[in-house]
């Protein structure tokens, strides 16, 4: 049975831990506040400018770029992963890097080279453990504060290694952000551009949803040339956006999470400690009473 001194260490070691989950939290909380607003200030530009792409590559057609013409034979598949460089975020990353170790298996089982370009350390770690192959990384950027540049480098390196045919697709693995208490990983390709998918009604009497018409000038063909590199800076921005804001958000959850496993054991070592100092207590009064049963003897 452990000693009075043994319990209150444990109960100071616990409150000491409680403390650092519960600043943890609080920073979270603050840097959640700052990825959320850039996140949501960026939705509607993405949302409209995936609706005006959408809108000219129907009037132009596969032919404008070569970034809309899917290859014959995938042979080189290219995966941009984002995870976060730090842990303490409870399932986060576990949930990215299995979705990651799915479809690399899937690829694999189907002969088909998979490499990976990084967006954080946790991401990083797992290919190396896998020896999957790297072409970049890109770490300390995600859960930061980071801008449009980055997304604009890193999807330039992607467009040219897809034009020169190093890798004949491009999906991105990112955590989308639902709410506090919702957060999974999405898969998606991004080259070659995929089709704008409209929503298909039940039944023909159904009216289509209104989709707005886009008068344009200079051609729909010469504006692809500029607005499909960009369509894919977006989404690459759009997808660290989502990620960065899922990581402060899952961090915090679990950090509350610590932070009330910490009450729960502080509560039961006090009632542990109070047994224990009851129990030590009531022997040093039996001894008392038997010592003075023995002088009456």
């Amino acid at each position: 049975m452990a000693t009075l001194k043994d319990v209150q260490t444990k109960i100071g070691a616990v409150k000491k831990t409680k403390q650092i989950t519960k600043a943890m939290n609080m920073v979270a909380a603050s840097k959640l506040r700052g990825a959320q607003a850039n996140m949501d200030g960026f939705r509607p530009y993405a949302a409209k400018f995936n609706e005006v792409l959408g809108s000219l590559a129907e009037k132009a057609g596969e032919d404008a770029s070569p970034l809309l013409r899917p290859r014959e034979e995938v042979k080189k598949v290219h995966v941009v992963l984002c995870t976060s460089d730090r842990g303490l975020c409870g399932g986060f990353n576990a949930s990215l890097i299995l979705r990651a170790q799915l479809f690399l298996k899937e690829k694999l089982d189907q002969g088909i080279e998979v490499s990976f370009t990084n967006f954080g350390k946790k991401g990083r770690d797992w290919c190396r453990k896998t020896n999957a192959p790297i072409i970049n990384q890109h770490l300390g950027i995600v859960g930061g504060v980071f801008g449009f540049n980055v997304a604009s480098t890193s999807g330039r390196n992607l467009i040219d290694g897809f034009l020169d045919e190093t890798y004949d697709e491009v999906y991105i693995i990112n955590s989308e952000f639902v709410s506090m208490a919702k957060q999974f990983p999405v898969l998606k390709k991004i080259i070659p551009v995929p089709p704008i998918e409209h929503e298909e009604t039940e039944t023909p009497d159904e009216t289509k949803p209104f989709l707005a018409e886009h008068l344009c000038e200079p051609s729909p063909d010469e504006l692809l040339g500029d607005l499909l590199p960009r369509n894919i800076y977006v989404q690459l921005y759009s997808a660290l956006l989502e990620t960065s804001t899922s990581e402060h958000a899952a961090r915090m959850t679990a950090m509350d999470n610590a932070t009330k496993a910490c009450d729960d054991m502080v509560e039961n070592l006090t009632l542990a400690y109070n047994k224990a100092r009851q129990a030590a207590i009531t022997a040093e009064l039996m001894d008392i009473v038997g010592g003075a049963e023995a002088l009456k003897g």
